[in-house]
């Protein structure tokens, strides 16, 4: 029941044979990025506000190569798509669809590329991060791009100035929507660790989060609900937010002290605005408990309150954020009442993932509960994913 990731250097080995195939030559490389969930901290990043993601063990990997000419070509084995284009003709809007994420990604570098060198290579792509379920397979694709192009082109760059690279391709070129988190996640993730971000300062810091050594997992279910009115609803809450901090007096609902919440909140008369501005202050809160809560480096010692946060903040995206759909809270419900430590959705909301933490040993009879709960609702076959805390981008071959 439980999907597993392909062991990764089987996964690095096949895309290098792959590109072989599809080119008639060896690669240069194999470069691998992972998907990531978000912990807890969501619906925050656009108010300055604090997350807590992880990487997954399921990644997108890169195979490619430098060619002596400024000719571009990107292939996948999961799409029948191609790209063949001059370097030099590179800017939003001219490449649509998936390597659209990848040649951004060339695009946005190209402060770093040296005006005489050539920009040509070839590029195959093996995603492993699944599609449409929240566990962010477009940010894996860019950050396996920005490490290939990285080492292809030896561009002195930093982690940070790939993360900002990968974040510039999805929003200016492929025409996205992103916070930074995911991408931020993808790359500077170390295993048996949560990253901190902070999205007013855009710092990041490892976490203890070593749950496969303590018995522990998060299951991830994708609930594969179709997502409806996303950008539509995307843009309401934003919008807001933003009014939220415009009548309480801050520039963002960051400023707002946790200690004075009331007082603010009886600054706002809109009962829906009021509302989308307690989940905002309230969840920048359990960030930063949480993470209190891992600086002693046990999840163990901690269960029962790291699982009433992550409860909570469900309940709070369900009920004042308004973010959850059906199926999401079908799952949530089932997991906490078959024994998870808590759970909660992930992501955007309208659809998509939930976790739950677990006792590894559980995992299966959990995810057999919620199984059973979309089956007596109706709601169709979600897949379920074991996820332990991974290592960022980086090469592999």
């Amino acid at each position: 029941m439980l999907s597993t990731a392909p062991d990764r250097a089987r996964a690095a080995q096949r895309v290098e044979e792959a590109f072989a195939q599809s080119f008639g030559y060896s690669p240069d490389g194999v470069w691998s990025a992972p998907g990531r969930v978000n912990i807890i901290g969501e619906h925050v990043d656009y108010q300055d506000g604090l997350c807590l993601p992880m990487a997954i063990s399921h990644r997108c990997f890169a195979a490619a190569a430098r060619t002596p000419t400024d000719r571009v070509r990107l292939r996948s084995l999961q799409s029948d798509v191609e790209l063949d284009i001059d370097a030099g003709e590179l800017a939003p809007g001219a490449v649509e669809g998936w390597p659209a994420y990848v040649a951004g990604v060339l695009w946005a570098l190209r402060s770093f590329i040296s005006g005489s060198a050539t920009q040509g290579m070839d590029v195959l792509i093996d995603g492993h991060v699944p599609l449409g379920s929240g566990l962010s397979s477009s940010a894996a694709l860019e950050c396996a791009t920005a490490e290939a192009i990285e080492s292809l082109l030896s561009l002195g760059t930093t982690p940070l100035e790939r993360v900002k690279a990968a974040i510039t391709a999805e929003t200016e070129f492929a025409g996205a929507s992103t916070g930074g988190l995911d991408q931020s996640a993808s790359v500077l993730s170390r295993a048996g660790h949560a990253l901190f971000l902070d999205c007013r300062a855009f710092s990041t810091r490892p976490v203890p989060w070593d749950l496969g050594s303590q018995g522990l997992a998060l299951l991830i279910t994708d609930t594969r609900a179709e997502h409806s009115h996303v950008d539509g609803e995307y843009v309401a809450r934003r919008a807001d937010s933003e009014r939220a901090a415009e009548l309480i007096g801050v520039p963002t609902l960051r400023e707002v002290p946790f200690e004075q919440l009331e007082e603010a909140l009886g600054r706002i008369e809109d009962d829906t605005v009021r509302r989308r501005a307690r989940h905002v202050i309230t969840e920048i809160r359990r960030v930063k408990e949480f993470d209190g809560l891992l600086s002693s480096g046990s999840v163990r010692d901690h269960l029962a309150e790291l699982g009433d946060l992550l409860n909570a903040s469900h309940d709070s995206l369900r009920d004042d954020y308004e973010v959850t759909v059906p199926a999401l809270d079908v799952a949530v419900d089932a997991a906490r009442a078959a024994g998870a430590h808590g759970a909660r959705m992930t992501g955007g909301g309208f659809g998509g993932s939930t976790i739950a933490l677990v006792e590894a040993e559980q995992a299966e009879a959990v995810a057999g509960a919620i199984a059973h709960a979309f089956r007596q609702q109706s709601l169709g076959e979600p897949v379920f994913f074991l996820a332990l805390p991974s290592e960022g981008a980086g090469q592999d071959r």
